[in-house]
């Protein structure tokens, strides 16, 4: 499947027909974000923290399968960074793809704007689930309850959660203990353990950190950006900085085409978002994502991180029951 199939799959669906509400459990066997928690807003609190168990082996497409189905939840909302162009979606709507000079996905106008946003009252569970898969989970939770109960109208969350959207991913998927990953609310905790397990300090680890290009892209894997102040080009700017705070953006590799790159991540326009990434094949070994010394501006992704798992396909996404229900009659 092409990049522009699937994008055509993700915005054909009208508001009416975009998945948004779950997959039942014998299509898509995620346990629910939401039922890590209970209680309304303002009262909330985590009511499980526990990981499926699982492990290593056959992890990669169950990574994939499940951020899709989050993909899903949050309306497909896709952001493709390959291209400057204005298109007319179904029911009238129009959009613009990204710029690719865009420093973050962040900033981005998506393609399509049919799911939920954070500050959509029916994601407060599910992101409040996301951050129960962290050490620092309860307190994040308890800041936002206290903004629930003294804020007026729709709220965005207190604090970023991107990164809780990987660690309950990976969580989801089976890698369930620190020593396979460790999750956090910070990117650059799992980062740092994905260099130390590159160095080889930390054998067990599901992830080791490569410069882009060093290694073939795979689904499952993650490809990680420094933000603010932090300019980091390749691990090896880092490694100096190793256990210090840094902030970071990661996603997930859900998609590898010949000429671009499709990941999801948390936390990007709002939500859980697709984004298309342009790759180049100039001085590195494998494809890697256009950076800022490939086009002014762009975002930098300093760091692919590698699951050491079994390979699948580039096409793993196309596998997904997320998107075989798109393409079901």
């Amino acid at each position: 499947m092409r990049a522009p199939l699937i994008l055509a799959l993700a915005l054909a669906a009208t508001p009416a027909q975009a998945q948004v509400t779950r997959l039942p459990r014998e299509v898509l066997d995620v346990i629910p974000p939401e039922s890590r928690v209970e209680g309304r807003p303002g009262a909330m609190r985590i009511a499980e923290a526990r990981c499926r168990p699982g492990g290593l082996p056959g992890v990669r497409q169950r990574i994939v399968d499940v951020a899709a189905g989050e993909w899903g939840v949050f309306g497909f909302q896709t952001v493709d960074a390959t291209q400057v162009q204005t298109r007319v979606l179904p029911e009238g709507v129009v959009a613009a793809a990204a710029n690719p000079r865009l420093a973050a996905p962040r900033q981005a106008r998506p393609l399509s704007r049919i799911g939920r946003w954070e500050s959509d009252p029916a994601t407060y569970a599910v992101v409040a689930g996301y951050w129960s898969a962290t050490p620092d989970g309860p307190d994040v939770l308890a800041r936002q309850n206290r903004q629930w109960r003294d804020g007026d109208g729709e709220l965005n969350w207190v604090e970023p959660w991107s990164a809780a959207f990987v660690s309950w991913a990976m969580c989801e998927s089976g890698l369930d203990t620190p020593g396979l990953f460790r999750r956090d609310v910070s990117h650059r905790v799992y980062v740092d353990q994905a260099i130390r397990a590159a160095d080889g300090e930390e054998p067990g680890a599901a992830y080791e950190a490569h410069d882009p290009g060093e290694r073939p892209l795979l689904p499952g894997d993650l490809l990680c950006n420094s933000r603010g102040r932090w300019r980091y080009a390749t691990v090896e700017d880092r490694r100096p900085d190793v256990g210090d705070y840094a902030a970071m953006h990661c996603d997930v590799v859900v998609r590898v085409f010949d000429d671009r790159v499709a990941v999801i991540g948390g936390n990007v326009i709002q939500g859980v978002t697709l984004t298309l990434i342009p790759l180049t094949g100039e001085g590195s070994a494998h494809p890697r994502p256009v950076g800022a010394e490939d086009l002014a501006g762009a975002r930098t992704l300093f760091a692919h991180l590698v699951l050491r798992s079994d390979p699948v396909a580039g096409d793993a996404l196309d596998r997904t029951p997320t998107v075989r229900a798109l393409s079901a009659p």
